[in-house]
């Protein structure tokens, strides 16, 4: 499989762990620990590429890659 990245934040609206990957459009999961939403992105990742494989699209080539963080 792929390696895709996945971005991990809290959202303080939702008051609950957001878990998406940028490169698979609308790949997302959200639940109430970190943990558990990086747990439901990659099983929402699996059925993305398996819808995808299932209707003779290609995947995405993994390209997205966050900026490295800056000292204060």
């Amino acid at each position: 499989m792929r390696r895709y990245h996945i971005n991990v934040f809290y959202s303080d609206e939702d008051r609950s762990w957001i878990a998406d990957i940028p490169d698979l459009q609308f790949c997302s999961a959200f639940d109430a620990t970190a943990e558990q939403a990086v747990a439901e992105v990659e099983r929402a990742r699996g059925l993305w590429l398996e819808a995808a494989r299932a209707e003779g699209r290609t995947f995405p080539a993994p390209v997205y890659r966050p900026a490295p963080a800056q000292a204060l």
